[in-house]
This record gives structure tokens, sequence and C-alpha cells, in this order.
């Protein structure tokens, strides 16, 4: 008896044990909530468009009714009797997010994606005080916008640091999902520094909080109370919560936060380089241990790398002292340095390691630039070919053993020139019989091409002339 008795009480203190670890272990997120929730926002927005009149019913038709006795009824026989046939519609597209406020004379960080577009921006407080707010600056390569409602002594949250974060960390999301305002979510760093596709100049956070449609714009807390990042998307097949979010760290927000502020746009460094993974076979071909480092596939003419000394086939390994692992390292790293200041780039070339002093320019904007190897193009009007070509040097000429005239396929996309089987990288020679001395001359060219039948095309294609037949639909 006595034995049963000292293992019932040896399995009561396990389990006791155990539970203080569990204790210990789980935070406590109620003070965190109770003290900055009441500076979180939610942001509600209508976007621009155009009243249109509804089409009507046919002639004869009427919308449907519920069946008498059905409790519908009634609630539908009142609102149907009154509506007419043909009716305007003027409701408008809106969007719902969320914000936070960071000074107390109402000054609002969201996302970029959450007020883009929108005609007016309304901004609605814990205590339920709505304001139309003032867009200060908008940035989409971070996805951070700056928003401004006229208020004063309001609730504030306070910056933290996101240069330090381990994964694993605790962190809270507070936010609007789908318009419920207030809703708290917590889960832990799952990666930082995270790549994602068309986002080059971010080093995202990943986290496993639970962030739905609404959420975009709201903060994500550290243990202390301090926003370390801002909530922006999420990756999911279904378009709601998988376990996989991610948010813009808060050192590149508060960065941004202050140029739009100041200024209403971001300045970014620019390298001017084209770049892609170390693969495994081709650190073998670098003859590098391990591949890691951004190798350089393409130098804009009169970029500061370029005039810095940076080659093709050179492989970015460190940049202003921070390592770069992966290619997707060094957008950040570039994007974050100050224009005009002269950084060191260490590079792995033909084996042997060397540095490189260069000089950080501002990266173009998107309507400024499209990339060159020997000059700036504006972006070229869309044109029937669906192409983008640019000039070839005379170096380059040279090499390919080409005559006076040709100029490169740069981009294709769907259209006549991709069904005639012309190709990306292929040199446009002589378009309907007319020699192409530069890009300039080829959009005039497309401009006056005949529709409805087929015109030659000369191209070269590894070192070879190639005739093919293209058609413009009438």
């Amino acid at each position: 008896m006595q034995k049963k008795i000292f293992i019932s009480f040896s399995s009561l203190f396990i389990l006791f044990h155990v539970s203080l670890i569990h204790a210990r272990a789980l935070p406590n997120f109620v003070d965190l909530v109770n003290k900055h929730s009441a500076a979180v926002v939610n942001i509600s927005t209508t976007a621009k468009k155009p009243t249109t009149p509804a089409r009507p019913l046919p002639p004869g038709h009427h919308l449907p009714r519920p069946p008498k006795g059905s409790p519908f009824h009634d609630f539908f026989k009142k609102y149907l009797d009154e509506m007419p046939e043909e009716r305007r519609q003027s409701d408008k597209p809106s969007s719902l997010g969320s914000g936070f406020i960071v000074t107390q004379d109402g000054y609002v960080i969201t996302n970029h994606h959450v007020v883009k577009n929108a005609e007016e921006i309304i901004v609605r407080l814990s205590d339920r005080r709505e304001f139309v707010a003032e867009l200060i600056g908008s940035d989409k390569r971070s996805d951070i916008a700056v928003l401004k409602i006229e208020a004063s002594n309001l609730e504030t949250l306070n910056l933290g640091d996101s240069s330090n974060l381990n994964v694993g960390e605790w962190v809270l999301a507070i936010g609007s999902p789908f318009g419920f305002d207030a809703s708290v979510t917590a889960g832990i760093i799952s990666a930082i520094g995270r790549s994602l596709p068309n986002e080059n100049y971010v080093p995202f956070i990943q986290t496993d909080v639970a962030i739905n449609p609404g959420n975009s714009g709201g903060p994500l807390f550290n243990m202390e109370g301090e926003v370390i990042g801002v909530n922006s998307q999420i990756y999911s097949r279904t378009g709601g919560f998988m376990g996989l979010s991610f948010a813009v760290p808060v050192n590149v927000v508060k960065s941004v936060y202050e140029q739009l502020k100041n200024k209403g746009r971001v300045s970014r460094g620019w390298l001017g380089v084209l770049i892609q993974d170390v693969t495994r076979e081709l650190a073998e071909s670098f003859d590098m241990e391990h591949p890691h480092g951004a190798l350089i596939a393409k130098v804009l003419s009169n970029g500061p790398a370029e005039k810095g000394g940076i080659e093709v086939g050179d492989i970015v390994v460190k940049f202003d002292g921070v390592k770069v692992r992966f290619s997707s390292d060094l957008p950040p790293l570039v994007g974050s340095a100050l224009v005009n200041t002269v950084v060191s780039v260490d590079i792995i070339r033909r084996s042997k390691n060397k540095t490189i002093q260069i000089k950080i320019s501002e990266l173009p904007t998107d309507n400024e630039v499209i990339a060159t190897n020997s000059k700036f193009i504006l972006n070229p009007e869309k044109n029937a070919l669906n192409i983008i070509a640019r000039d070839i040097t005379e170096e380059q000429r040279s090499k390919l053993d080409l005559e006076s005239y040709g100029v490169l396929v740069e981009k294709i996309t769907d259209g006549p020139a991709q069904k005639a089987s012309i190709k990306q990288g292929d040199i446009i020679l002589i378009l309907n019989n007319i020699k192409v001395k530069d890009s300039s001359q080829l959009y005039d060219i497309i401009k006056e091409l005949p529709k409805g039948r087929s015109i030659p095309v000369l191209i070269q294609r590894q070192g070879g002339p190639v005739f093919l037949a293209l058609k413009l639909d009438e």
C-alpha cells in the first residue's frame, strides 16, 4: 500500500513539475496587449472607380422572391417591391487593413498595398473615432505607407530594433483581419532575412503568427512591446493563413518612414548590376569550396559597378563588411547604402580574392529606366511586336563579328514576334527589308509595319543568320 501511495505522489510531483516548466515557457501577453492595443488602428479605403449603370433585367423578368411562408418572404418583399428594375450601381471597391500610430499628433504607418489607388482613406481608432487621413507618402518597394490624421495626444508605439532578432523568439501581432478590430495572434520567428519574389529590397521576417486579410499594415511586437516589423503578406494556396507570414523589418520601416515624412519619396543605393545565385555546379567551375555570394551576370554601362571596376563573372562575397551568402542578400544591402558614399565590395575574380571601392549612386525610379548595357532607355511605349530591344556597343559588334547594324532583343512577351520564334537574346538585323541600326529606329519601323501579311525578318542566333516570317493581325 505504501508503495502504491509513493508512486502516486511521484506521478503528481512529475506532472506538477512539467506544468511549472510549461508555465515558465509560455509567455503572458495580457499586459502587452492592454498597454499597446490602443495605438493600433483600422484602415478602410475606397478606390477610384467610375459609376456605371447596371444592366437592366430583360422585359418580363423579375428578381426571384422567396416562397410565401418562408421566413425571408416578408423581409425581401418590402425591398424588392421598392427596388426599380434598372438602377445605378454606385458602390466602389473597398479595402480593409491595419496600421499603427507613431506620433501623438497623428502620423500612422501602414502598408503601401492597403492604400494603393485609394480615393479616400478612413482611419478608425480603438475608441471608435474616425478620421479622413492624408497620404504623406507610399513606397511600393518596401510596401510601406505613411498617413497623417488631424488629432492630438494619441497613444503611440515605440519602434524597436530588428537587427538583433533570433529565430524562435516569441512575437505578437495586433490587427483587423476581415475587419475584426484589435484581434491578437501570437507565434514565433521562423526565419529572418527571407527573400520573396519581386521584393528584392526587403529582408522579410518570417513568422508562424496567424495573419489574414485585414492584418496587413499592423504591428509585429517583441515581448518588450516594441514594434519589430510591419505585417505585410502571407504565403497561401487558398487565400487564408497557412503558417507562413512575412513582416517588413522595423529597421527598414524606420528608414522609409523618415524619408516619406520628410521628403515624400525614398532614396536607395544602386550598384548597376544584374546578379544570379551561385549553384553548386557554378561554384565548382569557379574553383570555390562551396557555393556562396552573388554572381554578376551583367554590368550596366556608366553605372557605379562599371565605374568601380566590377566585371561580369565576378562573385560578390561581402558588401560594406557584411557577408553575402545568397544573391538575394545583396539588393537589400545595396538599397540601404547611403547615396554618394564609398563602400568596400569584396569579390572573387578568377579564383582570386579582391576588394573594390565603389561609389554608390541612387536607384532610378520605375518610370525612369529599364536596364540597358549602353545607356538608359525610358520605358518604351508598347509596340506591336511586344519586344524591348537595346543597342549593341562597338566592342560587342567586334566580338560577334557583326556589321554596323542590328539590335539585341532584351525582352519579349506574347505577340507576333514570339509566335515567329524570335527569342530573347536574338539580334534583329533586318526587319521588313530595312537594316536596323538602333533600337529607336526599330520602334519606328514597327509602327509602320503592314498588317495581315507575312513580313521578313533576318536575325542572328548562335553566330548564324536566319530568316523568319512574322505577321501582324489585322
